[in-house]
């Protein structure tokens, strides 16, 4: 019997979905300010890469429907679109883009270390990475705390996340982007991005990453294999 999208995730989760909001609410008045200048709307995506994703709305929704039990508010982009134009660095500081991925699904998670919810949901992150890390997915998860690399990586280290990859983006640029596409309403905000870089679902919030309704989502979503 297939198995029923639950409505209502956890009850620590429900706690934690609150706390999501109010940083949400903060996170909303400190981006306001951004020195960077990223308060005009600015598209992340070409036309053309943008017309390409939409053709794939009907997989969207499979892929959504596969979202259940404790990932059930994983929603199905409608319509998905490109995100290969998202860019922060890498874990040697290199300058990358969704596009860096093809070929691959990716697990696009934002966090910072003052976000109580982050910190709760990171080594279920880290443990979906150990368990479905390959050549045909990745959890990238990209810190974006201000200032340097100080306090993320002692986070990381004291919470003994080794699997997950070290993605930063100081200027907050990739959250301003999403924000203004509507898709990160506040931290953690999390996207499913397939091999060609066109989201498929998205959320806000935290869940249970390391859970086996996870890595159920991730097969359904996983391209074939090679």
């Amino acid at each position: 019997m297939a198995k029923k999208k639950r409505k209502f995730p956890a009850l620590r989760l429900i706690v934690l979905a609150v706390a999501a909001g109010a940083v949400g609410g903060a996170i909303a008045v400190y981006v306001k300010g951004d020195p960077n200048g990223n308060t005009a709307p600015a598209p992340i995506v070409a036309q053309a890469d943008n017309s390409a994703c939409a053709m794939k709305e009907a997989e969207a929704r499979r892929i959504g429907a596969a979202a259940t039990g404790e990932v059930a508010a994983m929603l199905a982009a409608s319509p998905p679109k490109s995100m290969n134009a998202l860019r922060f660095d890498g874990p040697e500081g290199q300058k990358l883009s969704i596009s860096d991925f093809s070929g691959k699904l990716v697990l696009l998670n934002l966090w910072a270390t003052w976000c109580v919810p982050c910190r709760e949901e990171m080594p279920a992150l880290d443990a979906l990475q150990a368990d479905k890390g390959s050549d045909r997915f990745e959890v990238v998860a990209v810190n974006v705390d201000r200032g340097d690399d100080e306090k993320p990586k002692a986070f990381l280290q004291e919470t003994k996340i080794h699997s997950l990859g070290y993605y930063r983006d100081a200027s907050m640029g990739v959250f301003n982007d999403l924000k203004r596409e509507g898709l990160a309403l506040g931290l953690p905000a999390t996207l499913l991005i397939d091999k060609d870089g066109c989201l498929i679902a998205h959320m806000n919030g935290p869940a249970e990453w390391s859970s086996e309704d996870a890595k159920r989502l991730i097969d359904a979503a996983l391209p074939a294999g090679r």
